[in-house]
C-alpha cells in the first residue's frame, strides 16, 4: 500500500510538472496565533494572595478527600453522609497518604508534599527550569533521604528508621524513573514503563500546576510544564501541561469558560493532528462539559425526583435541593461509566476535573463537594481543581474556616508552612 501511495504522488508531481500553471493565486492560510500572548500583569499583593489561594485551595482539596481516597461514593455516602468540609483522615499511614495513623481533620497527603517540593526546586534552580535539572533534584532528594537510614539515631530508635523509610518510599519510584533520566535515553524509558506498573498514572498532574504561578502566559505555562512531564507516558504529557496553563488562566480571569479553554486553544505540539484519534483531552473535555450542559438543561418530571427513590436517595447532609441531587447523582453516573481499572489513570482524573469545574461554575465549595463526594481519587483531583480555583479567587475569598484550619494543620502537625512557601514562590517569580 505504501509503494501505491508513493506512485501515486510521484505521477502527480510528473503531470503537474509538465503542465504550466495558469494561475498564480494562493488562498492564504491561517496564521498561527498566540492564546493569550501578554505577559501577567498583577501587583505584588495581589500575585501573593492569588498564589497562597493555590496553595492552601489545592490543600483544602486534598484535606477534605484524604478521609475518603479511593473510596466509592455509595461507601461515602454510608459513613459520611454528604461531605461539605474537612473530616479526621481516619486511614494507616502510607508513602503516598498520610504519613502517620489517623491524623486530624486538615490533614494533608503526597498531594501537598509534592507542592513543597517543587517550590524548593523552584528556589535552587531559578531561572533554570529543565528536565535535566530536574530530574537531578529529585535524584539528590531520593539520595539526601537514604542517606539518613546510616544516621547513628536509627540505630536505637526503631520509630526514625521507619519515618526515614517511609520518606524513601515515597520518592523511590520516582527517583528511578529520574536517575534513569541522568543515565541514558534507554535507562530512561525502561523505567518509564514501569514507573507505577506502566500505567498511565496521573504523575505530572500532582506538580505541573505549580508552573501556572510563575509563567508570563498560558503559552509558556504549558511548555514549561510539559518539559518535565518526565513521569508522564502518553497523552498524559498533553494533560499535564493543559492543567498548568489552566492554573496560570486562573490568575487572570474569573470566568470558568475561559479557564477551561486551554484544552481547546493551547496546542503546540499538535496533538489535535494525531492520525485517527486527534487529541485525546480535548475530545474528552469537550464531551464532558456537554454531558453536564445537557444534566443541567433537563426538565425533570416530579416521578424521576421521587423522595424515596432508591437510585437518586439524598445523602445526609446535602445542602442543596432535590433536584440539584438528581443532576449530580446523573452527571456520577456518566462518570462511572468511564472509570479505569486504577483510579489514578491520568485520563480519569482529567474528566473528572473538567466535569466538576463545569458543574461547579467556578465556584469553589460546590465544586470541592462535588468531587469529594464522587470518591476514587477525589484527594489529587480536589487538590488541582483546588489549586486551579484557588488561583482564581485568592487566599481572601476562600471559606474562612476551612482555609484557616488547613493552613493551621499543615503547620502545628505536617510541617508544612503554605503561607512560607507562598512568600518564597513570590520572591522567585521576580528572579
Amino acid at each position: 500500500m505504501r509503494k501505491v501511495g508513493l506512485f501515486t504522488i510521484m505521477g502527480v508531481l510528473l503531470i503537474t510538472g509538465c503542465k504550466r500553471p495558469k494561475s498564480k493565486v494562493d488562498i492564504p492560510s491561517p496564521k498561527k496565533v498566540a492564546y493569550t500572548g501578554d505577559s501577567l500583569r498583577l501587583s505584588e499583593e495581589v500575585y501573593y494572595d492569588k498564589v497562597l489561594g493555590a496553595l492552601v485551595g489545592s490543600a483544602i482539596g486534598d484535606a477534605m478527600g484524604a478521609s475518603t481516597e479511593m473510596w466509592h461514593r455509595k461507601d461515602i455516602q454510608l459513613k459520611y453522609g454528604y461531605i461539605t468540609g474537612l473530616t479526621p483522615a481516619v486511614r494507616v499511614q502510607s508513602p503516598e497518604g498520610t504519613w502517620d495513623h489517623n491524623l486530624v481533620a486538615g490533614t494533608t497527603t503526597d498531594d501537598t508534599r509534592w507542592k513543597y517540593l517543587m517550590v524548593k526546586y523552584f528556589g535552587e534552580h531559578k531561572g533554570e527550569l529543565n528536565a535535566r535539572n530536574f530530574s537531578g533534584f529529585i535524584s539528590d532528594h531520593y539520595q539526601t533521604v537514604v542517606k539518613t537510614l546510616g544516621d547513628e539515631e536509627v540505630l536505637t530508635d526503631t520509630e526514625a528508621l521507619d519515618e526515614r523509610i517511609e520518606k524513601m518510599e515515597w520518592i523511590k519510584e520516582w527517583a528511578r524513573v529520574a536517575m534513569g533520566y541522568q543515565e541514558s535515553q534507554t535507562a530512561y524509558q525502561k523505567a518509564l514503563n514501569r514507573f507505577y506498573g506502566g500505567e498511565m498514572s496521573c504523575a505530572g498532574q500532582l506538580y505541573t500546576p505549580m508552573f501556572g504561578l510563575l509563567a508570563h502566559n498560558p503559552e509558556e505555562a504549558y511548555d514549561i510544564a510539559y518539559e518535565h512531564t518526565l513521569f508522564d507516558l502518553g497523552y498524559a504529557k498533553d494533560i499535564s501541561a493543559l492543567v498548568a496553563a489552566m492554573t496560570h488562566m486562573a490568575l487572570r480571569t474569573q470566568d470558568i469558560d475561559s479557564i477551561l479553554d486551554p484544552a481547546t486553544f493551547i496546542d503546540p505540539l499538535g496533538y489535535q493532528d494525531s492520525r485517527l484519534v486527534g487529541r485525546i483531552p480535548y475530545s474528552i473535555a469537550d464531551g464532558s462539559i456537554k454531558s453536564v450542559l445537557a444534566v443541567k438543561d433537563l426538565v425533570l418530571i416530579d416521578s424521576l425526583v421521587a423522595k424515596d427513590s432508591l437510585v437518586y436517595r439524598i445523602p445526609t447532609g446535602f445542602p442543596g435541593s432535590r433536584d440539584e441531587w438528581v443532576r449530580q447523582e446523573m452527571v456520577n453516573q456518566l462518570l462511572e461509566k468511564d472509570e479505569k481499572a486504577i483510579a489514578f489513570h491520568a485520563g480519569e482524573i482529567w474528566q473528572i476535573l473538567i466535569t466538576s469545574l463545569q458543574f461547579g461554575e467556578g465556584d469553589f465549595e460546590k465544586t470541592m463537594r462535588f468531587i469529594v463526594n464522587y470518591g476514587r481519587d477525589n484527594d489529587t483531583v480536589a487538590a488541582i481543581a483546588g489549586m486551579i480555583l484557588g488561583a482564581k479567587e485568592g487566599y481572601t475569598k476562600l471559606p474562612e474556616d476551612l482555609k484557616k484550619e488547613v493552613l493551621r494543620v499543615n503547620r502545628e502537625v505536617l510541617g508544612i508552612d503554605l503561607e512560607v512557601l507562598a512568600k518564597e514562590l513570590v520572591a522567585q517569580s521576580k528572579m
